[in-house]
């Protein structure tokens, strides 16, 4: 199996892209069992809704290779859903790759949990292109009724946190449509939120767009509102790691505030997620956990130092709290649709029922 994020080597051994050395290094880790997976997501060398959960069920094949009793099915499944709370993701591919296996003898599971790992990893490159068309639609309407302007003006495009495709298997989800109108020639600009405090727009988006020649510019958090007020921005669109029953959005910390000022403004903010994404057992997003990160990711800044070695540098002082939460929540009112690979649907109880009925309600 070979996917531009995932792929096995001629060994047998799962590869991806080490996301915390990211622009400055292009380095491949090797995730040879359960403990790999597991200090992967948590430290956050592979990261992104849909990846986690592709590399949680391979996490969960590979312990079954090693120990295919019941014991280890349960403390492998236990161990990496608790490497990240929030992302409902994980827990989507590790109780699909459960109910897959559980039923089987031992000397089966390995060989079955290794296939619907693969299978999630197929499915989700499908998924992410098809959410790819469906807000290139939505996105090239937009165009169609802004005001006359100026021949060729790039539709400018706002986005938070890094939704492309090393946050997926494939294609990306808020970045699927800006690929392809890219490709299509229709003439866009991004602009590129840094997303404290792990720089993952500034780190990975801006890679990503740059590697595709995609139009970009990279904005301190603190910016959006301002370049909307100023009508330098058409719309937001933003991925997001889990959407409540009712339609709230839990993403990356800061996407409130961008959904407060598009709303204030008068512009479009959609959420792009495969419908997996849903959680129906939260009712709303009060429901969600919220994951407090290491303060270390607030007190110090990564980055390449002036030798060219890449480092961290302390930006806080020495003794001061810091409280790091990794998430936040955005209320469906503020959602102008969730862009799925099944089409488009309002940000409410209803359209969330309608999404999960497109997807097979799980």
């Amino acid at each position: 199996m070979m996917s531009r994020t995932l792929r096995i080597d001629e060994q047998g051994v799962l590869r991806t892209l080490d996301q915390t050395l990211l622009p400055f290094e292009r380095r491949e880790i090797a995730l040879r069992g359960v403990d790999d997976c597991h200090r992967a997501i948590v430290t956050m060398q592979v990261r992104g809704a849909p990846l986690i959960g592709a590399v949680g069920a391979w996490g969960l094949a590979l312990a079954l290779r090693d120990d295919a009793s019941d014991a280890a099915l349960h403390e492998a499944w236990r161990r990496l859903l608790a490497a990240r709370p929030t992302a409902v993701n994980l827990r989507w591919a590790l109780d699909r790759a459960m109910r897959r296996v559980a039923p089987l003898p031992p000397a089966q599971r390995a060989q079955a949990a290794r296939a619907e790992a693969m299978a999630i990893c197929e499915a989700d490159a499908d998924c992410n292109r098809r959410i790819g068309e469906h807000g290139a639609a939505l996105l090239e309407a937009l165009a169609a009724r802004l005001p006359a302007r100026r021949p060729g003006a790039p539709l400018n495009l706002l986005t938070h946190c890094n939704a492309g495709r090393i946050a997926t298997l494939d294609y990306g989800t808020a970045l699927a449509p800006i690929y392809l109108l890219h490709e299509r020639g229709v003439p866009l600009h991004v602009w590129v939120d840094e997303t404290r405090p792990r720089n993952q727009g500034a780190s990975l988006t801006a890679w990503e767009l740059a590697e595709r020649g995609v139009p970009h510019t990279v904005i301190v958090d603190n910016a959006g509102g301002l370049l909307m007020r100023q009508g330098r921005v058409d719309a937001a669109i933003v991925g997001c790691d889990r959407v409540a029953a009712n339609g709230d959005v839990a993403n990356k910390i800061g996407t409130y505030l961008k959904a407060l000022a598009a709303r204030d403004c008068g512009l479009p903010f959609w959420v792009a997620c495969p419908v997996s994404t849903i959680d129906p057992q939260a009712a709303d997003g009060d429901a969600i956990p919220i994951e407090e990160r290491d303060p270390r990711e607030v007190t110090h800044v990564g980055g390449q130092l002036a030798d060219g070695s890449v480092g961290a540098v302390r930006v806080v002082p020495e003794g001061s709290p810091v409280a790091n939460p990794g998430f936040d929540v955005t209320p469906a009112r503020l959602v102008s649709g969730l862009v799925t690979e099944h089409g488009v649907f309002d940000a409410s109880a209803e359209g969330v029922a309608l999404a999960l009925a497109a997807g097979g309600a799980r």
